[in-house]
This record gives C-alpha cells, structure tokens and sequence, in this order.
C-alpha cells in the first residue's frame, strides 16, 4: 500500500487499542472494588436484582434487630413478674399462717395484716415502675381496649390481636350449652327407715373430694342438705333441699366436674319413688322422672359428669373449660367467660342485636419481626395490668380485698378460704402470663431470630453471586487485557510507521 492520508492499519490498531484499554480498565475497576456491577451499564438486569436483594437484605437486618428489641422489652416485664410471683408465695404462706387463729394472738394477726398491705402496696409499685424506655409494661399500656361489651361477657381477655382496621369485631357463637354435674335424691321429705335401728349412710363425691354422711330416722332434707354443704369445700358439691328432694350439684361447670352417689347402707329407706335422680339432659333445671337406681342397688357409685361449654369465636372452633371459650390464632389469641344463661343458651352472644360480642378498639404491644411491613409480617402481644385490683376475678374477688378494712383482710379473719381462692387465682393469672411471655420469647421470637437470620444468609449469598467479582474469572481477564493492550501498542507503532517507506518511492 502506498497511500499516506488514511493509515487504515493504524486506525485499526488504534480501535483494537481502545476496546482492549477500555477491557482492562473494567477489569481493574472491578478487581479494585470487589463488586462486579458498578453502574447501570455493567448490568442492568444484574443490577435490578442486585438492588431488589439487597434491600430486602436491608429489611430482614432491621427485623432481627426488631426481634432482639422485642425479647429485651419481655425481659424486663419477665423481671417485674417474677418478683410479683415471690410476692404473691409470701402471701399465700401469710394466709396459711394467720388460720392457725388459736396459735395467734391479736397482734400478731395485725403484723400479718400489715405485712399484707406492704405486699399489696409494692405490687402496684412493681406494676406501675417496669417500664422499657419510659413505656410501663405491667400497668395495662400493652393491654388491650374493648367497647360494646356484651352484657352476657363476665371475663374476658385479649392476649393478641391483629387488624388493620379502627376496630376488629369478635363473634361468638354458642353451639353446645355448658352443664353442671348432679343428681336428686328422693326421700318423701324425711327418712322413714321402717325402724330398722339402722342409720342411712351415703358417700357424696365431687372433684374436690369425696364425705360419707349419715342420717338417722326421721332425718329433715334441710337438715340433709345443710350436713352436705357443710362440706361443699371438701367435696365441691352443693345440696339444696325442695319438698320431697335434696338436688346435688357441683360447684363448677364442665366436663372435669362430677356428682359421685354411692350409698353405703341403705337402712330398708322406705317411701314411693325414693331413689336417685337426674336431670334433664336438656334442662338442667328439670328433675327427669325416671329413676337412675334405688337406695338399694346403689352400692356401686352412680356418677353424673358436667358438661363443657362448646363454640366458635370468628368462626373458629373455640378450645372449651366449663363456661370458658378460648382461641389462639396468628391473628386474634382471646378467652372470655359467659353468664350462666348465656352459657346455656344455643346462638350468637350478642352486645345488642345485631352487634358483635365485643369490639377491640386498640392497645397491645406491636412487633415488626419481618422485613415486610404488613400485617402478616407483625406480631402482637397483650400484657395486662398486674395491679392488685386486676389480680383475681369476678366471682371470687380480686387480691386488692385483702387490704386493711376491705372484705377479705387478714386481721378480721372472716373468710380465709375465700382469700386464698383470691390469691390462688392471682398466682395462677401471674403464672399464666410469664408462661405466655416465655412462650413468645422461645418460640416467637427465638425462632423469628433464627429464620430471619437465615433468610439473610441466603440473600447476602443471592446478591453476591450477581454483584459481586469472581476474582479467578476477573484476574484472569485482566492479564489477557494486559498482553493484548501490550501488543496492540507495539502493532499501532508499527502501523504508525508503514507510511514512511512510501518516501523509498521519491529516490
């Protein structure tokens, strides 16, 4: 070739130059950074995923920290409860000590008492001082708020609930009624034991225990049913006396409840229709006419066992205890206790027709434990007010009525029993509430922890293989870039140099 205004060798050269200088700085960037894709252009595809990933990396790293956060705020609320529980075993060994009354004197009933107040007092401490960063944990801040509470309702508790919504309603149908255990004794109104000489001896058990009684000629069935209630505490059964009957009923609702009969020595009773009676089973407050067994052939235990509550609670079969309905879901986690009518009526428990049972309307304590902000992706917890006037129940009273002056205090010693129940029902609300705590830090956050951890393991992992250098493949590249710019360079020296030999052809 002999032209020399257009060296077409060297602006090759030069082109191969620029894609081979271009290759290496790539190379270098890469090497020198780590990361594959530096810019939109390296990747674009990669670098859309890349950037997805590594913001749910983001998320998933804030979620741990979120669960960390959250078994923190039960640990300190664990710490106010436990010492709640001492406090509350130092009462109940109180209470057992002040019933030893004729080994006690008047002061020192008074110094139980006052040690009683000192309990109660630094309970309420204990419940209004735990906080976390300010926020109280045992004073009800973390309880939940319901209106419309239906009439019917004589207890209820919302240990977790989920919603979006201002308000979420809770439904609750009644589709089995709740039934206590007994049976009626017929006895004409008084024994006539056709002057046998013998007594008419029975054993009466229920689920606390079991008495033998007896009762001579003549014997009143108020004066019957009297002798059995005088033992209700013992046995868990009461007697009450109507014209010809003594009905026997236990205590408390469910199928963990029961009214043993055995009689020992029927001492030739004798009157039309004597013998031992049921209930209807769908009227518990009929007597069923036909007879269960006679004195006579009642020498092996006749028993009659409570029945169970059974229903749904938004449309979820609900777990069932006397009168009690309960479920526990992802969402709502609620237990409420019906009225007696209500508990043994078939249908929808309503606030007023139409409406629902209950509505809650806010409160508890809301955890993020998912790098997704929704509602499948946070968790609630309920923790109520452990205050003394929280502790207990409407039925037995609550642990604030052992105080000085108030209707189950120490010093007057009037209902020691009743006062026990008390405290036996704050030891167990108590115990249940460290138990549902430990259950959210072992199994709710512990394993949220774990999976969390692992998910961002994976997506570290997932980011890295797109955005991140292959430092053999790139190493690689870079020296084949590194000889080719070498010997490019040398190839455009000498395409630069070819047009000199055309002034060979001048002479």
């Amino acid at each position: 070739m002999s032209r020399i205004n257009t060296n077409v060798q060297s602006l090759l050269a030069q082109r191969v130059l620029g894609q081979n200088n271009h290759n290496l700085s790539q190379s270098l960037e890469r090497l020198s950074t780590g990361t594959r894709i530096n810019r939109g252009k390296d990747d674009p595809a990669g670098l859309i995923a890349s950037e997805n990933l590594r913001a749910e990396a983001t998320a998933l790293t804030a979620a741990i920290g979120n669960a960390e956060r959250a078994d923190q705020v039960v640990n300190i609320a664990e710490g106010g409860l436990q010492e709640v529980s001492n406090l509350l075993n130092e009462l109940q060994g109180l209470l057992t000590t002040t019933a030893n009354q004729a080994g006690l004197g008047e002061q020192e009933k008074l110094a139980n008492q006052q040690q009683v107040d000192s309990i109660l007092q630094t309970i309420d401490r204990i419940a209004s001082a735990t906080s976390f960063q300010g926020t109280k944990l045992l004073n009800g801040s973390f309880d939940y708020r319901a209106q419309n509470v239906a009439s019917d309702v004589t207890d209820f508790k919302v240990n977790g609930a989920k919603f979006e919504s201002d308000e979420l309603d809770v439904n609750t149908l009644v589709t089995q009624s709740a039934q206590q255990a007994g049976f009626v004794l017929s006895t004409t109104g008084t024994l006539d034991l056709n002057g046998s000489g013998d007594d008419f001896r029975i054993e009466i058990g229920g689920r606390l225990g079991s008495r033998e009684f007896s009762f001579s000629e003549g014997a009143t069935n108020d004066q019957i049913a009297k002798a059995i209630n005088d033992f209700s505490e013992v046995t868990g059964v009461t007697a009450s006396a109507s014209g010809g009957t003594v009905a026997l009923i236990s205590d408390e609702f469910g199928d963990k409840e029961f009214v043993s009969v055995k009689v020992l020595e029927d001492a030739d009773i004798q009157g039309t229709g004597v013998g031992i009676y049921g209930f209807e089973a769908d009227d518990f407050g009929t007597v069923n006419t036909t007879i269960v067994s006679t004195y006579a052939a009642a020498t092996n235990e006749q028993r009659d066992v409570g029945q169970d509550i059974a229903g749904t609670i938004n449309g979820i079969r609900a777990v069932a205890d006397g009168k009690s309905l309960r479920i526990n879901t992802d969402f709502l986690d609620i237990e409420m206790t019906l009225e007696t009518t209500a508990a043994q009526t078939i249908g929808a428990v309503e606030a007023s027709s139409g409406e629902p049972t209950l509505q809650i309307t806010g409160g508890g304590a809301d955890f993020q434990l998912a790098g997704q902000v929704d509602v499948g992706g946070k968790v609630s917890l309920g923790i109520s007010n452990v205050a003394v006037r929280n502790l207990g129940n409407s039925t037995d009273g609550f642990l604030g009525d052992l105080a000085s002056g108030k209707s189950l205090n120490l010093a007057d010693g009037e209902d020691l029993s009743g006062a026990q129940k008390v405290v036996e029902e704050a030891i167990a609300q108590v115990s249940t509430l460290r138990g549902r705590l430990g259950a959210f830090q072992k199994n709710t956050v512990g394993a949220t922890i774990r999976s969390l951890g692992i998910s961002l393991e994976n997506t570290r992992a997932a980011e890295s293989v797109i955005r991140d250098t292959d430092f053999a493949t790139e190493t690689a590249q870079l020296t084949r870039s590194q000889i080719l710019v070498s010997s490019t360079t040398n190839i455009l020296s000498l395409a630069n140099s070819q047009p000199q030999s055309v002034l060979q052809l001048l002479g």
